[in-house]
């Protein structure tokens, strides 16, 4: 579908002189890059953890999505210069001919149906990579209306030659592309450097706080909760507080519930739950997640109370 639509765009842009279609055959020849570096990309992170990459691969999607960022935001560049050039400095006759608005209707449809299949794919294998090829695609289409919009408009402008604005529609139509281009690539890039950068993750940390809710009284609170994302992988780790009477045997089972719910939750993911015993004096976990009532507080230094021998 990119070779498809790089190619014919170029060979109309030329022939009519449509910075916008342009624009747009180099934003096309961009996603041909970028779909080599995701098609890599995932096949490279799915690989399983091996002994130099305990973590698995998945870091490879999220540096992938960092290189298709800093591609669009060099078309951009580009494609600025360009219209600016043509709004100010030089005066370049567009024809806008049907095939202009046959490639560019051609174009809408191709990158509707590519990017429902991307959608798909991210959501059933929880692929960043996928879903950033998915959003980019769909921009497209709303870029490609924005160049039809500026060929309408240079049309128009044969018809009411009086109106000269109409004549700078397509440089105009080009800038729009750009900024299109410039928001998608922010929103991008701000999510890979997250990635990137091992961001915690404060929806799935509030779900995982509830579920540990549910838990009392086994549990008495928790601290030092951790999470991150790696390609499609999650990982969270985080230290629970039991009543210190409790056996090895049960805190150990316990905590694997814990995990084996969150697992189910969200698939794929990596939990590590560490153990700790609750002080005496309930004060640990009263300065960091305490999850008892201050009945159950009460309670737990009752039945805690040192036994007197006379």
């Amino acid at each position: 579908a990119a070779i498809l639509l790089t190619a014919i765009k170029i060979v109309v842009g030329i022939l009519t002189g449509s910075l916008g279609i342009l624009a747009e055959a180099a934003h096309s020849g961009l996603d041909l890059v970028a779909a080599v570096i995701t098609f890599l990309a995932v096949r490279f992170a799915d690989r399983p953890a091996d002994e130099q990459h305990a973590y698995g691969h998945g870091k490879i999607e999220n540096f992938s999505a960092l290189v298709e960022t800093l591609l669009l935001l060099g078309t951009c560049a580009w494609i600025i210069m360009e219209s600016v050039e043509r709004l100010w400095f030089k005066k370049v006759h567009v024809e806008a001919t049907a095939w202009a608005f046959a490639v560019m209707t051609v174009s809408i449809v191709v990158d509707w149906s590519r990017s429902r299949m991307l959608y798909r794919a991210a959501r059933k294998h929880r692929s960043q990579a996928l879903e950033a090829d998915a959003l980019h695609f769909a921009t497209d289409i709303w870029s490609s209306l924005v160049v039809l919009g500026g060929l309408a408009c240079v049309v128009a402008s044969d018809v009411w030659p009086r109106v000269e604005w109409l004549g700078n529609a397509d440089a105009v139509a080009a800038l729009g592309v750009a900024i299109i281009v410039i928001v998608i690539s922010y929103r991008l890039g701000r999510r890979t450097v997250e990635a990137l950068l091992d961001a915690h993750l404060p929806d799935e940390e509030a779900w995982i706080k509830q579920l540990l809710s549910t838990f009392v009284p086994a549990i008495h609170g928790f601290h030092r909760m951790r999470s991150r994302k790696s390609g499609a992988s999650r990982f969270f780790d985080f230290h629970i507080f039991v009543n210190s009477r409790m056996t090895v045997a049960d805190s150990h089972r316990l905590a694997h519930q814990i995990a084996e719910r969150i697992q189910q939750h969200f698939e794929g993911s990596n939990v590590t739950v560490h153990v700790e015993p609750c002080s005496e004096e309930c004060v640990s976990c009263a300065r960091t997640g305490c999850l008892l009532s201050d009945e159950q507080r009460n309670k737990f230094r009752e039945l805690n109370q040192p036994v007197e021998h006379g």
